[in-house]
């Protein structure tokens, strides 16, 4: 028998990315908080666009975007030519990597932050440095003091996932100039519609004011585009060129731009969920801690529980499924004691208040 192709061995050290699970057997109704989704779903004007272009699904869509590029432009104030957008960020992430990492090559991250950062750096044959946080929180002096002659990569998620912190405005300001320049500064702001804190800025000032910084958003949380697969990025332009280079030709489908674009114009929609999501996740903070529970602060639209063990993580996570409510578990991200909660719908956080709440006292 002649031997089986395999791939280099570093690819088969990688943990495959194991995704937020949506049913529990033999369970009727399915709360599902495991993924970070917006709390209400697809915009109406995203699905009107989603179903005007059904007879245009055979077309290639454009891979340029450029009437996607100009509604997030017009948006968020920024140059359309400075926007790259992928099948959801971790498309772009994905990219960065492969473009600017790659054998010989590291990348830094925090040690819990989004696995994807790993699976890809490795991926592309980068060696992936793990930094120590402090306080669940990206620790910057440790993070420089990880960089390296090597180094062409940082990735910083803003907030970040899965712990729900983040690094203020100027602190990240001052992490850029003390950055080696070939070193390229990535800050995923997935979550940057929900952050309410003063001290945050989603990465726009730093890209407009260097040109080796970039910033990936996303429509899968608040936009609540996740199944369409859709994300951007707005990068200094010689990053846009590399980019434009090396991207899929169309890798954001035709019924994806449609709804993002219409996304983008729904009245009110990242105002509404904002606001649902400042209070659902004070409400559900506030529900956990008097039970008891360990919550640490968070940005996002979920809160991290540390139960203290691995143990009574899991007991609780059985617990809740019994009740048909699925939440994360964050062993992947060397938090094996914590479980992530999507804030959801009003009462899908009292469903999860109350079975915590009667987890603790059982």
């Amino acid at each position: 028998m002649t031997a089986a192709p395999s791939p280099r061995p570093e690819i088969l050290g990688i943990h495959p990315y194991v995704a937020g699970e949506s049913t529990v057997a033999g369970v009727n109704r399915t709360i599902k908080l495991s993924s970070n989704e917006g709390a209400f779903g697809v915009p109406p004007g995203a699905k009107m666009a989603i179903a005007a272009v059904t007879d245009e699904v055979f077309r290639y869509p454009d891979g340029a975007t450029p009437t996607l590029r100009e509604a997030l432009g017009k948006r968020w104030g920024l140059d359309p030519a400075r926007i790259v957008c992928g099948a959801g960020s971790d498309d772009l992430i994905y990219q960065f990597c492969l473009a600017y990492g790659g054998p010989g090559r590291e990348i830094v991250m925090s040690a819990h932050g989004f696995t994807i950062y790993n699976i890809a750096g490795t991926y592309a044959g980068s060696k992936v440095v793990k930094v120590p946080e402090r306080d669940m929180c990206a620790d910057l002096d440790a993070m420089l003091a990880a960089v390296s002659a090597a180094t062409r990569l940082v990735f910083i998620a803003n907030p970040n996932n899965p712990t729900g912190s983040i690094v203020g405005t100027e602190a990240l300001a001052r992490f850029r100039a003390r950055l080696p320049a070939h070193v390229l500064l990535v800050i995923d702001s997935a979550y940057a519609e929900y952050v309410t804190h003063a001290d945050y800025d989603a990465g726009i000032a730093l890209v407009n004011a260097t040109d080796n910084t970039v910033m990936t958003r996303t429509f899968s949380k608040v936009f609540g585009l996740g199944g369409m697969r859709i994300g951007w990025c707005y990068a200094p332009p010689a990053v846009v060129d590399v980019l434009n280079r090396v991207r899929g030709p169309f890798n954001v489908s035709v019924a994806a731009q449609a709804a993002a674009v219409a996304a983008l114009a729904e009245p009110g929609w990242v105002e509404m969920g904002k606001a649902h999501n400042t209070k659902y996740r004070q409400v559900l903070t506030d529900g956990l801690r008097a039970a008891g529970i360990v919550v640490w602060p968070s940005e996002g639209n979920f809160v991290m529980a540390d139960f203290g063990t691995e143990n009574r993580a899991n007991a609780a996570d059985a617990f809740l499924r019994g009740r048909g409510i699925i939440v994360r578990k964050i062993g992947g991200y060397g938090l094996p004691h914590c479980l992530r909660i999507t804030v959801g719908p009003t009462e899908d956080v009292a469903a999860v208040v109350d079975g915590l709440t009667a987890f603790v006292q059982s």
